[in-house]
């Protein structure tokens, strides 16, 4: 469901530069990282127009084999999402094979941005080249793994390129002046995800527009437990609107204001992530029933860090709201029950 009619964005940045403006459609976003990427590293006519040489996220010195790719995956997920991998467990071997794969995907190009060694537009830009390349290389087992999912599954590409663009919206964009624009970031890092996941778990007609707010949920509740870790890359993703209107700016956000401005902002911001959650789960109910507990239960451990966030008092600087494994296992009873309460309730 790619977005083809967005207001264009001529951007020309400075280091340290707070850029708060509207994203561009995804091709364009793309063709503005291979841009930057280019005027970054002008010495290397011979790469990639927009990529210069860096290194690669996960490649390995012996090329692995496919299964031992999947399993890289598998230690990726593991290590970075501990909810969302509990929540995989839930799925059939190989779904929850596929869906590894797809978040190690996900995650590498990220930390393509996020932990590039040189320019972050030179490492995505490579990144992305060697994503649509035709073939992978040998000693990656992310790419390997990734290209295989892609064929088997027969991913849209369209859909793999909006995310992709949501990523390289890091390099161009710091701050969003509304709700809207920040949504269309959600919706390509996370409901874009949610999509792709469709296509390997399967599911029935309708499901999209849930499958879409599920991920917008999912993507706040990330950046609402994130807000000091994201002021570190001098970004600010709660929305100038909502700032103004509880009287905050982005420069408090960056100074790490927790007054009772803060704490009503975050109320606010809480609430509305809580009906994203409430209007995306009934969507549960039109997946395969071999899949529903996994999503539900994803769904249930996102959503439950959001009263962790008022358990802290909002301090959302110095501290990182998170579910232990026992909490997580204690819900587990419950997220059956009320998934299985679904099929009771008239959806089909």
């Amino acid at each position: 469901m790619p977005f083809q009619s967005l207001p264009l964005l001529a951007l020309t940045l400075q280091p340290g530069e707070k850029l708060t403006s509207q994203p561009l459609p995804a091709d364009e976003q793309l063709a503005l990282l291979f841009h930057l990427a280019a005027k970054a590293a002008p010495s290397n006519p011979e790469s990639l127009p927009g990529a210069a040489p860096c290194k690669i996220p996960i490649a390995t010195p012996v090329a692995p084999s496919l299964a031992e790719a999947y399993q890289v995956c598998k230690a990726i997920t593991r290590h970075h999402s501990k909810s969302f991998f509990l929540s995989t467990l839930f799925l059939p071997p190989a779904k929850r094979q596929a869906t590894w794969a797809l978040y190690a995907f996900c995650r590498a190009t990220d930390d393509a941005v996020d932990l590039a060694q040189n320019d972050p537009a030179c490492s995505l830009a490579e990144w992305v080249r060697l994503a649509r390349a035709p073939t992978p290389p040998p000693d990656n087992p992310v790419l390997l793994a990734w290209h295989d999912l892609c064929t088997h599954y027969q991913l849209d590409s369209a859909l793999v390129d909006e995310m992709l663009a949501g990523m390289a919206m890091d390099l161009t964009l710091n701050r969003y002046e509304t709700f809207a624009d920040l949504w269309l970031y959600c919706y390509r890092v996370a409901s874009v995800v949610g999509l792709l996941t469709m296509a390997i778990i399967g599911t029935a007609p309708g499901a999209e527009a849930y499958a879409i707010k599920l991920g917008v949920a999912f993507q706040l509740t990330n950046i609402l437990r994130d807000v000091g870790e994201d002021t570190k890359r001098n970004r600010v993703y709660l929305p100038a609107e909502d700032l103004t209107r509880f009287g905050l700016t982005a420069e408090d956000i960056m100074a790490g204001t927790k007054d009772a401005r803060f704490q009503n902002l975050m109320r606010f911001e809480i609430e509305r992530n809580q009906r994203f959650y409430q209007e995306s789960w009934p969507g549960i109910a039109l997946l395969p029933s071999d899949s529903r507990l996994a999503v539900g239960a994803a769904s249930f451990f996102y959503r439950t860090i959001l009263g962790k966030i008022t358990t802290i008092d909002y301090d959302v600087f110095q501290q990182r709201a998170h579910l232990t494994l026992s909490e997580k296992l204690c819900l587990i009873p419950r997220i059956w029950w009320d998934v299985d309460r679904l099929k009771t309730q008239g959806i089909k």
